[in-house]
């Protein structure tokens, strides 16, 4: 064998070269994504990264000296909504170098830009200098609008009748919503001192509960993708919010806004734990982070829907509408702050801030918006607060509990701000004791009373103060050994119920704080709830079905204390008043209603007196049924009587005999009598308005000659 490994390879190197040139008529029809896909992908953009740049403008102009001043400033600003990864100052070209005005900043994410065109865009930095902000890709879309104006599209009206239409019933009865079988079923009554009467009724119309909206004009169901308003005479469905997973809401009290809660739905990126939507259009205002939901709601409105507000740590946030932005652009800083709440009346803020080594705890009250503080009250030795507002905003109770220095016991102490009155005096009204003991305050609503629950069971006490007006704060009635942990009080004032719920067994004192007399006690045993219905006049206890698994039954009161029915209802869970819009009388035409009350007390005493026989009632409706069927058939023969005048006419050659004395001689009145039915009722079971015999006359008047 031979070894061919190192062999020599016999190669003709005069041989032609191959040629792998194209002839020149040859066209290529392979694209460059099929051969370079991979690596064109990768190809920088022309908009890569813009998305997270945003151009600010009305920024001072500054020379190099000061630029880095500037610089500091803009930064502190801006880096509050993402990190600032490139910056870029233009400047104006000559020997002073200022810059132009406007500037170029990078975000490291587009979420970071967005949010701070939404916070900064309108920040005032000076009087001479606001922010205007805007997205680099926003000038693209600014350049693409066509000048030529295009008539936005009309969307249809929608019609859900009467949002008001309960408050027409000829009785004045208000509703109520209840759930029972467990939440399998929903019903809206109308309230009746016999029986309630039925609106409407539904299975499965929420998942949970319900809620109605401050003037009553919305109910708000909740369901697994969101939250659904009804409203209308039939609740139609007006209106529903998106929302996976919403378990809490709160309407403003405008009824505009509605704010949902969900724990499942929130991002880093994009905030969806808490949203703001309009009621109107649906649309979602703005979304907003929640750590935590245990202090339902996260945000307080002011009185009249203008302003909203949150507290987090050492900062108070008040946001404006419609905007739902931070009014004037920045939160207020208050080390330290513990709670606030919002004025019923008028659009003022109360906060209190806790001791700090030297610095006393203080009560702040603060104007908005021009958050002018209008009252400082420093406080010592404080251990809680609780502020509680009159439901007019004419008076701010702030609950102190306090260790005075030397004294082993806690005092809590009421200070009573007058809101009214110039500088805001404040009275104080002192109570000995632990302050766990008291266990309940309560303002009356249109009023100046206040009551208080204190001591432990079974010496509990109940004490009633009069704020008067000459700057003192009078005791005028202290109950004693009470079974009460609640204060319940009318919401026209005046009468209040002390409860003792659930685990005092639902003890009810009916109180008429006018002369402090005791008006009646009553039970109703494992009682849950109470509700006032909005005018005062009927008060509803019940055994809830998510609170106690037996006996579950809602009772209706009178504002006196007297039993009116028991409704029990298999696994009934919740009742609550539909509540009623701010009247529209005047002061003064209440007063003269008041005055005259004398005057139309007897038309209601005869409704009363109707009302007390259900056979009444229903003859009642029987004849106002007949009257009102008579009443359209005698509209409907005159139309038709008037429109057969023309053929009328006609038939008796032009005399027209609805204008003839039926008395002339040349008329003949002929009366026919006609035996229609004949009824034998024996004595002793005469029934009104039933006749023995029934005669029907029929006049027919002949022309003579005919």
């Amino acid at each position: 064998m031979h070894d061919t490994e190192d062999m020599p390879v016999d190669v003709d190197f005069d041989e032609e070269e191959p040629s792998f040139s194209d002839p020149e008529d040859f066209e290529d029809d392979v694209d460059d994504e099929e051969l370079l896909g991979d690596l064109l992908r990768e190809k920088p953009q022309e908009a890569d990264g813009i998305d997270s740049v945003v151009v600010v403008d009305n920024v001072p102009q500054v020379g190099p000296e000061r630029l880095e001043k500037l610089k500091n400033v803009i930064h502190k600003i801006f880096s509050k909504f993402g990190k600032i990864t490139n910056e870029f100052y233009p400047t104006v070209d000559g020997p002073e170098g200022l810059t132009k005005g406007y500037i170029f900043l990078e975000y490291g994410a587009p979420t970071q830009a967005l949010e701070a065109v939404k916070n900064a865009d309108g920040y005032k930095l000076d009087k001479q200098h606001t922010f205007r902000v805007n997205v680099f890709t926003d000038f693209d879309k600014y350049m693409s609008i066509s000048d030529e104006w295009e008539t936005p599209e009309k969307q249809p009206f929608k019609d859900f009748g009467n949002m008001r239409h309960w408050m027409e019933d000829p009785d004045c009865r208000d509703q109520y919503s209840v759930i029972y079988e467990s939440g399998e079923r929903t019903a809206i009554f109308n309230n009746d001192a016999k029986d309630p009467i039925v609106s409407e009724e539904r299975a499965r119309w929420t998942e949970t509960y319900v809620r109605w909206s401050p003037k009553g004009t919305y109910l708000a169901t909740f369901h697994q993708r969101g939250i659904a308003l009804w409203g209308g005479e039939k609740f139609k469905q007006i209106q529903r919010f998106s929302h996976q997973g919403v378990s809490l809401i709160d309407f403003s009290p405008c009824e505009r806004y509605v704010v949902t809660f969900s724990p499942l739905m929130d991002t880093k990126e994009d905030p969806q734990a808490i949203i703001i939507w309009d009621i109107l259009t649906g649309q979602k205002k703005r979304g907003f982070h929640c750590e935590s939901s245990a202090h339902w709601p996260i945000f307080k409105w002011s009185h009249d829907g203008k302003f909203f507000a949150r507290m987090t740590q050492d900062t108070l946030s008040i946001y404006e509408t419609p905007s739902m932005g931070l009014l004037d652009k920045k939160s207020l800083k208050i080390s330290g702050i513990k709670d606030f709440s919002w004025s019923p009346g008028d659009n003022i803020i109360a906060f209190w801030v806790p001791e700090d080594k030297d610095i006393p705890a203080r009560v702040t009250l603060m104007q908005l918006p021009s958050r002018q503080e209008i009252r400082v009250r420093n406080l010592f030795n404080v251990v809680d607060c609780k502020l509680h507002w009159q439901r007019q905003g004419d008076y701010l109770c702030v609950k102190v509990d306090r260790t005075p220095k030397g004294t082993q016991g806690v005092v809590t102490n009421f200070e009573i701000f007058r809101m009214r009155e110039k500088q805001v005096p404040v009275d104080v009204v002192e109570m000995k004791g632990d302050p766990e003991s008291k266990t309940a305050f309560a303002w009356e609503p249109n009023g100046s009373k206040f009551a208080v629950l204190h001591g432990e069971s079974p010496r509990i006490n109940a004490s009633f103060y009069h704020v008067k007006n000459n700057g003192k704060i009078e005791l005028i009635k202290m109950f004693d050994k009470q079974q009460a942990n609640s204060i319940f009080w009318s919401p026209q004032g005046q009468f209040m119920v002390l409860a003792g719920l659930r685990s005092m067994n639902g003890a009810l004192a009916f109180v008429d704080t006018s002369d402090c007399t005791m008006m009646n006690m009553v039970e109703h045993y494992m009682a849950s709830d109470v509700e006032w219905d909005p005018t005062g006049r009927y008060l509803v206890t019940s055994v809830s079905w998510w609170s106690h698994k037996v006996d579950n039954a809602y009772w209706l009161w009178t504002f006196q204390g007297r039993l009116l029915q028991k409704n029990n209802k298999d696994r009934f869970c919740q009742l609550l008043w539909r509540p009623r819009p701010a009247t529209l009388l005047t002061q003064d035409s209440i007063k003269v209603i008041k005055k005259d009350l004398k005057k139309y007390s007897k038309i209601f005493e005869q409704k009363d007196r109707l009302s007390q026989s259900k056979a009444s009632r229903e003859l009642v409706d029987k004849r106002r049924s007949m009257m009102e069927d008579y009443r359209t058939y005698r509209e409907a023969a005159l139309q038709q009587h008037h429109e057969q005048k023309t053929a009328r006419l006609q038939l008796r050659g032009g005399v027209d005999t609805d204008e003839l004395d039926s008395n002339t001689d040349d008329w003949e009145e002929e009366t026919i009598e006609f035996f229609i039915n004949e009824e034998i009722i024996p004595l002793g079971e005469v029934v009104p308005y039933a006749g023995t015999t029934h005669t029907h006359y029929y006049t027919h008047i002949i022309p003579l000659g005919e």
